[in-house]
């Protein structure tokens, strides 16, 4: 997806008009109207504002990545992650890895249940 698309569609769906984004942005609706339609494209900085209020990652806007983050705990772990040594990291994840399949198939378990 483009960033005219993705800025749309999470306009939308946060319920919040074009001038209330550009004011926490600090353009204006008629600008990010631009944006939107894809007639023009915002600079980094300000593309960055916008995930900021939007509460996503820059990557997600542009469409670098499908996964939206919205919990910026979990994004300061996965900074976290990419700042220590490989053995460590690979450690941490197959623990993480183990709780997520012990997760996944209590959940199934319960799915079934029902």
């Amino acid at each position: 997806m483009d960033l005219a698309t993705t800025l749309t569609q999470l306009r939308k769906k946060t319920g919040i008009s074009r001038e209330e984004l550009a004011a926490s942005v600090g353009t204006s609706g008629a600008i990010i109207g631009r944006y939107e339609r894809g007639e023009i494209t915002p600079s980094v900085e300000v593309a960055a504002r916008i995930a900021e209020a939007l509460e996503v990652s820059l990557d997600y806007l542009v469409g670098n990545t499908s996964v939206m983050i919205k919990d910026k705990k979990m994004l300061y772990r996965l900074e976290l992650l990419e700042k220590i040594t490989e053995e460590d990291r690979n450690t941490i994840l197959r623990v993480v890895d183990s709780f997520l399949k012990e997760a996944q198939h209590n959940s199934t378990s319960k799915k079934l249940k029902a």
